[in-house]
């Protein structure tokens, strides 16, 4: 095995890994936001609301994320058009797979949103709407920044497993951290030592990601 490919070819994993934090965030900052509507829709008062919400998650989580990629990449532009996921910035696959990943993790970052809020004692609702407060001003100056402490440490994690799933984003030729191991592990046939590059590529990024977390929770831990 001949490790020195990995020095001559480091920029390639460098330039992957480029594009994988760049789809994670992409993917996280569009599950946040997602993620936030639908928990909210899952308290809501209406029925109809709390269904669709229901639904959408039932949807995300039941089948199996490279499916939904697939979905998007593949089957969507033969109702839309060729040219959905066309744009001046991102290269399409790499646009397609931060919307796939993002509309998956909305799902799972709803229920931790909904958990959040749910674990924020009632009395205090009570309190704050006993005071005259309205509930959007309770939501917003009550049990929103309390609920948002708690679901830091969770978002911290799924921040993490989103960096990881990046990679099955390959399947459609995004040129992310895997696909460019891939690439020259077929290129040289030395599939071993480019895995292997990848893999501590990846552990360097979630070995970061793990440490601020952790550090998050110790300052909230110490901010109670």
């Amino acid at each position: 095995m001949n490790y020195s490919l990995l020095l001559q070819h480091y920029d390639l994993l460098l330039i992957g890994a480029e594009l994988t934090v760049v789809m994670t965030v992409g993917s996280v900052t569009l599950g946040v936001i997602l993620g936030t509507v639908l928990g909210l829709m899952r308290l809501s008062a209406y029925r109809p609301v709390r269904w669709l919400a229901g639904l959408y998650l039932q949807i995300f989580r039941g089948t199996p994320m490279l499916l939904q990629i697939c979905f998007l990449y593949f089957a969507l532009p033969q109702i839309f058009g060729p040219t959905i996921w066309s744009n001046p910035f991102l290269p399409d696959a790499a646009l397609a797979g931060i919307v796939a990943l993002g509309l998956n993790s909305g799902a799972y970052i709803a229920e931790i949103i909904r958990s959040g809020i749910q674990g924020v004692d009632v009395g205090q609702t009570e309190a704050a709407r006993a005071l005259g407060l309205s509930h959007f001003q309770t939501m917003e100056l009550v049990v929103m920044p309390q609920a948002f402490r708690r679901v830091i440490p969770p978002l911290c994690n799924e921040f993490i497993v989103l960096l990881k799933d990046t990679s099955l984003v390959s399947a459609i030729g995004a040129k992310e951290l895997m696909y460019q191991a891939r690439a020259m592990g077929a290129k040289y046939y030395e599939y071993f030592v480019f895995m292997v590059g990848a893999a501590i590529v990846y552990f360097c990024l979630t070995f970061v990601l793990t440490r601020v977390s952790g550090y998050i929770e110790r300052r909230l831990a110490v901010s109670d």
